[in-house]
């Protein structure tokens, strides 16, 4: 069992672990591929997601002096999804993604959960994403963060450790003193754990078949558990609002 009280910050993956990204991503992916009489499962929708979206990534960090941004990732896995299904997606279309995100909604257990954390912890989020587009993001999120680490500020994404990397030497901490709570194994458990790191892996899709819109990975987190509240409660430190 981990000891919180070493712990002087906990960071944040963003979406997926605090914003329910699937349920931003579905409709709008669904909507688009009825639209062209394209009939995909949830899982498979999902799925084609996460493909994309991580291949897109790594594409990003393999180019030198060049990061494309969270926002034109989104238009492009609307792209490729177009491309492999043959049909040529309008400029709405492509934009209907990265349009969305400003209404993706937190998981139900996310907002007293931070502000319970931070009564006790410094915040931080490092998430693949864009300033601009977390901005939006944050006003669902109703806590001030002590840090806010994008990708675009870093130019990168993760699972390249770089992103944690930059958070650790702006934060001005001891590695030791930094717990990682995320719900991707890709992303983030198997590079924080890689680089020595404490982490937290919240399992979003227990009972649930699949990945969902993250890239399959296997990797072992320091503690597993299925949502925020239970974080919260496992502190021993703050009663869950």
């Amino acid at each position: 069992m981990l000891n919180f009280n070493q712990f002087e910050v906990l960071s944040f993956d963003c979406y997926g672990t605090l914003i329910d990204w699937e349920n931003g991503i579905l409709p709008v992916l669904k909507n688009l591929l009825e639209n062209h009489r394209i009939n995909q499962r949830d899982r498979q929708i999902l799925e084609l997601f996460a493909e994309f979206e991580s291949e897109l990534e790594k594409s990003s960090n393999e180019l030198l002096n060049e990061h494309i941004k969270y926002r034109q990732v989104l238009r492009q896995v609307v792209q490729k999804i177009s491309e492999r299904f043959n049909f040529v997606a309008t400029e709405a279309e492509l934009n209907s993604l990265p349009d969305s995100l400003k209404n993706w909604q937190p998981f139900p257990d996310t907002v007293d959960a931070l502000q319970a954390l931070k009564k006790r912890f410094r915040l931080a989020i490092i998430s693949n994403t864009d300033d601009e587009l977390f901005a939006d993001t944050a006003k669902h999120l109703q806590v001030e963060f002590d840090w806010i680490i994008t990708a675009e500020q870093v130019k990168s994404y993760k699972p390249s450790p770089r992103n944690f990397e930059v958070a650790i030497q702006k934060m001005g901490i001891s590695p030791d003193k930094l717990l990682h709570v995320a719900e991707s194994i890709y992303h983030d458990i198997i590079p924080v754990k890689a680089m020595g790191l404490s982490a937290i892996w919240v399992n979003r899709r227990v009972g649930k078949i699949g990945f969902g819109a993250t890239k399959a990975a296997i990797g072992e987190a320091d503690l597993e558990v299925p949502d925020l509240q239970t974080l919260v409660s496992l502190t021993g430190l703050i009663p869950f609002l």
